[in-house]
């Protein structure tokens, strides 16, 4: 190994020419196992995956490996991309192509080697092949880029996630890593490293998409002794899972792309903001920052460059308002994690009162290649105002969820159709969630949105850290507004008053439009209208007098699902009716009188004394003092109790 590390230092990381020597590349291919003697499997063990059972299929390989005595190599690798196909294995054989197979579970994993050892594949968890198209083809089975979910994204951050053991520096160098970071520090400024990435129109993959490099310039050009970088790891967002997966999956980008934008502001100490809970994912980036010390990229006059720079990470429990920049310096500070009024911005007073750039995961991991392939390369794809990619992290109801990584300027409906490939279950399509909690509802109507910052602020439309969250018809978006103003509700910081009152109140009249009272007249109808129409100046207000960016993004599910879906609204109001019966407040219950046997369960169990009847006969349910509480549904045992 030590031997390995001194090879790959002078004749890989200090090697001055772009294209390296024949020898080297030779030593290079072995390393990422381009080609192999033995048999290589590759199992994907991220938090996903472990959830799936990764642990035990990744056992039950192992015991395979060791009872059978074969040769083959067991590694394991990051997210691929396809959550609901967790647990991936890939199979690589000497000479042939990578096999991907999915769902393999530990009763899979005998015969599943077994087929592939002896040329008898079986199809049925068969995903596909990577590699190349002659020499190493196994015949009438795709290519996984030619795979609906694959076909229309376009991997550059994502490239070598599901690719390469993580943990690996070896292989990260191998795959060109770290080159760039070394090029960097011994052959430009500062000031030209901010000018790349300021050309290139790199913008910040969270919030409201602020130019990089002119961030970065900002923070450089203010007079200090010192200066901090922060990368900002901490997702709260139900829902948002990209940056922990690429944590997990290429812990290496992330440091050079850290490394990187410290050496460009000036900075001398970097740091990586976690969320407390995400063990996984803090066990691989120590491992790598572990590695890359021992390679001498972290650390002083590193390669006699007389750069100086030290990473640590810090693991915070902090409030889902942290994520806002003010915030998360002064928990960083060790104080309670509020806002701060702007200015002064971080770039100019951030940290300890020095210029501090927070940017965030995806925003570092697109630093290297830009610094690699030039900005021209990076404008190549995207839109004009918006180049590069966008990662998303898909949930919901669609057939297909996990990360992907799309163009700019991609349509939302591509990515429902083709990406996610519509809606499972036979069910409709009726709205996506962008923007994580504080995020907007998209209606059919709007799927042509390209998605980029220009488009989707022009529809109203946030795109935030990169949730993406289908949602079919047997949602109820009423039910769905509440539960997201309740999440937000309890993050506020209580700070300012529009953000502390506002949330509270909005969050009351939205319980109060899903629930049917006890006693009902035309004045309770009135109020529940008066309290809508005053959600909406609530929600003006806001937006226009809260303190930061919690407080003035808080109303948008509510604003948009008024405004694509207020049918939904009007019917909880006015008529009582949830659509989707999902609101258990405005369910009728009745009892279909054949299959009532009497047994007085439901009655006795009625907290409001609404059912009627007499022992062994059907019982009927009185509509005017039911609450709809579900209670009589739920304790039947005859399915007698149904929802009219």
């Amino acid at each position: 190994m030590e031997d390995l590390k001194a090879f790959l230092i002078e004749k890989v990381l200090l090697f001055e020419s772009d294209t390296l020597a024949s020898g080297t590349e030779k030593v290079l291919q072995k390393v990422r196992r381009d080609k192999t003697s033995v048999p290589v499997i590759h199992v994907t063990y991220n938090s996903s995956s472990i959830i799936a059972g990764a642990d035990k299929t990744l056992t039950a390989i192992k015991s395979y490996v060791a009872d059978n005595q074969t040769s083959a190599e067991v590694i394991t690798v990051g997210c691929a991309g396809p959550a609901n196909y967790e647990p991936l294995v890939c199979v690589q054989m000497p000479g042939k192509n990578r096999l991907f197979f999915r769902n393999i579970t530990e009763e899979k994993v005998d015969s599943l080697l077994n087929g592939v050892f002896h040329s008898d594949i079986n199809d049925d968890d068969l995903l596909g092949q990577t590699g190349e198209k002659g020499f190493g083809l196994w015949p009438g089975i795709p290519f996984m880029n030619e795979l609906p979910f694959f076909a229309l994204q376009k991997r550059v951050i994502l490239s070598n996630c599901g690719c390469y053991n993580p943990e690996s520096i070896e292989e990260y160098i191998s795959r060109g890593g770290y080159r760039t970071f070394i090029k960097t520090i011994r052959h430009y400024t500062s000031e030209e490293v901010c000018d790349i990435i300021e050309r290139s129109g790199l913008r910040g993959r969270s919030g409201g998409g602020y130019l990089t490099g002119l961030k970065w310039k900002q923070a450089l050009t203010t007079p200090s002794n010192s200066r901090y970088l922060i990368c900002n790891a901490k997702e709260s967002d139900p829902g948002s899972f990209s940056d922990r997966t690429i944590l997990e999956s290429d812990p290496h980008r992330l440091i050079e792309g850290m490394a990187i934008s410290a050496y460009a502001i000036g900075a001398s100490n970097a740091t990586l903001y976690l969320k407390s809970g995400s063990d996984h994912a803090l066990a691989r980036f120590l491992k790598a920052l572990e590695r890359a010390r021992e390679y001498s990229i972290i650390g002083h006059d590193i390669y006699s460059s007389g750069y100086n720079l030290e990473i640590t990470v810090r693991v915070e429990p902090g409030a889902f308002v942290c994520g806002e920049e003010t915030a998360l310096i002064n928990s960083l500070e060790g104080k309670r994690g509020m806002p701060q009024l702007k200015p002064p911005y971080p770039t100019s007073s951030g940290l300890a009162g020095k210029p501090t750039v927070i940017n965030n995961v995806e925003t570092l991991m697109n630093v290297p290649l830009i610094m690699q392939y030039g900005p021209e390369w990076f404008r190549g794809f995207g839109t004009e105002k918006s180049p590069g990619t966008k990662i998303l992290a898909i949930t919901g109801r669609g057939r297909m969820s996990g990360v992907v990584e799309v163009e700019m300027g991609t349509t939302i409906r591509k990515v429902v159709e083709d990406i996610v490939d519509g809606i499972r279950d036979g069910k409709d399509f009726k709205a996506v969630q962008m923007g994580g909690a504080a995020g907007t509802f998209i209606a059919e109507s709007d799927l042509d949105t390209p998605i980029d910052f220009e488009a989707l602020k022009e529809k109203g439309i946030t795109m935030g850290a990169g949730g993406f969250v289908v949602i079919d018809d047997s949602s109820c978006m009423v039910d769905l507004v509440r539960y997201y103003m309740e999440f937000i509700r309890g993050e506020s910081c209580g700070k300012c008053i529009p953000c502390r009152e506002g949330t509270g109140r909005m969050l009351e009249i939205l319980e109060s439009i899903i629930k049917k009272p006890a006693s009902e007249d035309s004045g309770t109808t009135l109020e529940r209208f008066k309290g809508v129409m005053q959600l909406e100046t609530i929600s003006s207000v806001m937006k226009d007098t809260s303190l930061c960016g919690l407080g003035q993004t808080a109303p948008n599910p509510f604003m948009s699902a008024l405004r694509n879906f207020r049918e939904e609204f009007e019917e909880h109001i006015f008529d009582r009716k949830c659509r989707a019966n999902v609101c258990r407040g405005l369910r009728t219950f009745i009892i279909n009188v054949e299959k009532c046997t009497g047994c007085t369960v439901c009655a006795g169990k009625c907290p409001v004394n609404a059912i009627y009847g007499t022992r062994l006969q059907p019982f009927f349910i009185v509509e005017d003092k039911c609450i709809g509480c579900g209670i009589c549904y739920d304790v039947c045992k005859f399915s007698a109790v149904i929802v009219k």
